[in-house]
């Protein structure tokens, strides 16, 4: 949204309230985040990559999410599916295991997604040996999931010393002003995140774009 300049108005749930709950769950009862509703087209569109394809369609603007050629528009999408798959959910397995009760945590799982993120480092490390985007010169919806999973996934398990490619394609998301917004927004949050290490929005040095 922020990227195409579309107007929206954001709303934060807070689940500690039942009131700002139930408002949620009305809108989706699952209650997962995020949840588009669009009162124009009176439809509830649900999940992060659904949510931008949908907007790509109805709402297009100066960056097209989705590229119209259908070699390009294919890869967009494997590599959206790499990153919330093989960098997202990882990097979540290991934070909601400090959230999880006194003796009921998951030691080996958490190795266990400790070693896939330094898997999908290592891919992603060749892939972005010579793109400037996820999928090459054009920024896609594949950098849309690229953006978040690769912050906090580096908050949790740091990649700069050890994989260039993949900290500067980092480095260049953070600076791209839509996701810099995003991240600017958030800061007041990230004292809440359950590691030692907490997110920073300070870059790694590698802005350079090829």
């Amino acid at each position: 949204m922020y990227e195409n300049r579309i107007p929206f108005e954001p709303i934060i749930v807070d689940f500690r309230d039942e009131a700002s709950s139930a408002a949620f769950r009305a809108v989706w009862p699952l209650a997962k985040m995020p949840v588009l509703r669009d009162d124009a087209r009176n439809r509830t569109v649900a999940e992060s990559t659904i949510i931008i394809e949908f907007l790509d369609t109805h709402y297009p603007g100066p960056t097209r999410f989705l590229p119209a050629d259908v070699d390009r528009a294919w890869q967009t999408r494997m590599w959206d599916r790499f990153y919330d798959h093989y960098v997202q959910e990882p990097m979540q397995k290991i934070v909601a295991d400090r959230l999880r009760p006194e003796g009921q945590t998951d030691a080996y799982g958490v190795e266990l997604a400790k070693a896939q993120l330094q898997q999908a480092y290592g891919v992603m490390e060749q892939e972005m040996e010579s793109k400037t985007w996820a999928i090459g010169d054009d920024f896609t919806l594949a950098d849309c999931a690229a953006a978040p999973a690769l912050f906090y996934a580096n908050t949790v398990v740091p990649l700069a010393e050890t994989h260039k490619n993949l900290a500067a394609y980092l480095d260049r998301l953070m600076a791209r002003p839509s996701f810099a917004r995003v991240l600017e927004e958030a800061q007041p949050y990230f004292h809440l995140f359950p590691l030692e290490r907490k997110p920073t929005i300070a870059r790694l040095g590698r802005v350079a774009s090829r």
